[in-house]
């Protein structure tokens, strides 16, 4: 599983009033950072204070506290990084649409 990081407060926040978890109370971190990992449509998740986490290495994380459903999760969690939010197929329509309206 590869965890993925978020350290901006607004997108913690907006995760936080999505998924409805009251449990977790930001003003008692100092630099809150959201640690997630998806699997099976499940959002796996935890918080780390942001020094902490620097200092063991972000790559040593191996679990998490909680865990939600992606449908209540932001858009962003759901994201790949790899993801380039675009459509091969349609644009590769698009294109040869083009193509075929040139004059030759």
């Amino acid at each position: 599983m590869e965890f993925r990081k978020e350290t901006d407060r607004k997108k913690i926040k907006e995760f936080l009033d999505l998924v409805e978890n009251h449990k977790v109370e930001l003003r008692h971190f100092k630099n809150p950072v959201l640690v997630w990992t998806n699997f099976d449509g499940v959002c796996h998740y935890t918080f780390w204070e942001e020094e902490t986490l620097l200092r063991f290495g972000f790559t040593n994380v191996d679990g998490w506290d909680y865990e939600e459903d992606l449908l209540f999760c932001p858009d962003w969690v759901a994201e790949d990084e790899d993801d380039d939010d675009f459509d091969d197929d349609e644009d590769d329509e698009e294109l040869i649409t083009f193509c075929e309206t040139i004059p030759k």
